[in-house]
């Protein structure tokens, strides 16, 4: 199976979730921050951290799962950065999956760009390294959110955001291929 088609895979499982979690709790998520999206991604990458370091876990909660919550946390991510709540904190369903559909696109894109240009060297990487990727990432963006989102050299918000979600599909793609 090429990247591409493991990369889809895995972002239908992602959407899946969202789509079932919107109709469970609707657009509740909008009335987080940014900031605070960003410490639910960095609950989970500590967790997955953690169990990777402990080579032990007591709560019945896989790594692949913490993983498809990161993606979907950081596409939430990505559209309160582009499309704050402005008093009124629901989505309608339609504009929440076409915004999902809008970040996920242009998240795989970015990947696609960057696998030409690295030749697809994550694949030659561990999770646990990926892991801690995707935590330097979290440390950044906390930052940059710190300096109220200014950087003098560096990529913004949503370019890290855009990263941890292709480390987290990454991740996902060298669990799937090892079980």
């Amino acid at each position: 199976m090429e990247t591409v088609d493991q990369y889809d895979e895995i972002l239908k499982a992602c959407r899946k979730i969202f789509e079932l979690k919107t109709k469970d709790y609707g657009t509740a998520w909008r009335i987080l921050r940014p900031a605070s999206l960003t410490d639910q991604i960095f609950i989970k990458a500590s967790r997955i951290r953690s169990i990777q370091q402990k080579q032990t876990m007591r709560v019945n909660e896989s790594i692949e799962g913490e993983f498809l919550a990161i993606v979907n946390y950081s596409i939430m991510s990505m559209i309160q950065l582009d499309h704050p709540p402005q008093g009124q904190y629901e989505l309608d369903v339609e504009t929440a999956f076409g915004y999902y559909s809008t970040y996920a696109s242009e998240t795989k894109q970015l990947m696609l760009q960057k696998n030409h240009d690295y030749g697809e060297a994550w694949r030659e990487m561990r999770v646990s390294s990926m892991t801690d990727l995707i935590l330097m990432k979290l440390l950044r963006i906390k930052q940059i959110e710190e300096n109220e989102g200014k950087t003098l050299v560096s990529e913004g918000l949503k370019a890290n955001y855009q990263d941890i979600m292709n480390y987290s599909i990454f991740c996902l793609i060298l669990l799937s291929e090892k079980s």
